[in-house]
């Protein structure tokens, strides 16, 4: 394929590590970026390295008018903005770097601009479930023609994205949902070992995250999680003010454990014919105070096999590979094989066990 040209939606923890890791992936050019107060666009590239240094620590602190408290702090702040919440002026991120310019409206500057970029990944947050499907509503609205691309978590906004399919089909949109490690890789590895059954029983997924750069590189992922624990949900982690946050990760000494997530995994696996989404089973262990994974990251597919036998396939990852490595990794690879797919004219929603990553 030709060079891909993308644009990062959010430059907190998950953008700014999706820009640093696409420097290795070959035939991707970021052209654009944005935040809550400030653009980047440039169609010859942008210069990635002076971005992320000015970028640095681009983490919201404190509640802030963008709606969810202060969960757009893993590149939602920059979506909220655009959608006409007052903000209070901050000066940093992309508005301190030479490429950045400022703005009210980042959003809408990259929808203007959207002729000339292939792709879109959006590093948004997920606590208001609707708000990365508006946001693709709205590029769809313009007549955007390329791919978009996320990293959601929540089993629920798969409707809603589905609900906006036909929209995302006449503006010639192909939308990969679910395009990180879980659901994303993880929910393709399991595709792939439910190919020894005639009928899939169980899927077991349980991961391993050691955040080397912290809690304060990854605050909108923490929080989104911390809605899974036994006695928290959705409403109760977004009104968590940073304090109580800090305060139940000392609890719990940096470790939080996790059992029958609300992970997209189960709907995109029945989406495609595997199982029933009752029968997916997503739990693991996050530890944000260690660069060590404190669990090994494992996809387990028990099923019935032709000839009548029950077996189980299990796909494990190394320890050694990263949250980054894990999770931005695939999602640009998931970004080539959109634009693949939208060169061949597969316009709609797309589950990561629908397709098979770019390397």
């Amino acid at each position: 394929m030709d060079d891909i040209r993308f644009a990062v939606l959010g430059t907190g923890g998950i953008g700014r590590r999706t820009l640093e890791v696409s420097q290795h992936k070959d035939g991707l050019t970021a052209v654009a970026a944005c935040d809550r107060n400030g653009v980047a666009i440039d169609h010859g590239g942008l210069d990635v390295d002076e971005l992320l240094a000015a970028t640095e620590g681009n983490i919201a602190s404190g509640p802030q008018d963008d709606g969810p408290g202060d969960v757009a702090t893993d590149g939602g702040a920059a979506a909220a903005k655009a959608d006409g919440v007052k903000q209070h002026g901050d000066q940093s991120g992309i508005v301190a770097s030479e490429q950045g310019e400022p703005t009210e409206t980042p959003i809408d500057d990259i929808i203007t601009e959207s002729d000339a970029i292939d792709a879109v990944l959006l590093a948004l947050p997920n606590l208001e479930h609707d708000f990365i499907p508006r946001v693709a509503e709205r590029f769809a609205e313009a007549d955007y023609e390329g791919v978009m691309i996320d990293v959601l978590k929540r089993s629920r906004v798969i409707g809603m994205l589905d609900d906006r399919e036909d929209l995302l089909k006449e503006s010639g949109i192909t939308f990969v949902c679910g395009a990180g490690a879980t659901p994303g890789f993880l929910t393709g590895a399991a595709a792939l070992a439910a190919q020894s059954f005639v009928e899939v029983e169980e899927v077991e997924i349980w991961w391993g995250v050691g955040l080397k750069s912290g809690y304060e590189d990854n605050r909108g992922t923490v929080r989104e999680d911390i809605a899974h624990l036994d006695g928290y949900d959705i409403e109760t982690a977004r009104e968590m003010s940073e304090e109580e946050i800090e305060e139940l990760i000392d609890d719990h000494d940096g470790v939080l454990e996790f059992h029958d997530m609300e992970h997209a995994d189960d709907v995109l696996l029945e989406r495609a014919g595997i199982c029933d989404a009752e029968n997916v089973h997503v739990g693991g262990v996050l530890d944000v105070r260690s660069d060590e994974k404190p669990t090994t990251t494992t996809v387990s597919v028990t099923g019935t096999t032709f000839d009548g036998e029950t077996g189980t396939n299990t796909f494990e990852l190394d320890d050694v590979t990263s949250m980054e490595a894990n999770v931005n990794g695939p999602a640009l690879g998931y970004l080539k094989a959109g634009v693949r797919n939208n060169r061949a004219g597969h316009y709609g929603v797309f589950g990561p066990a629908d397709l098979m990553p770019g390397f």
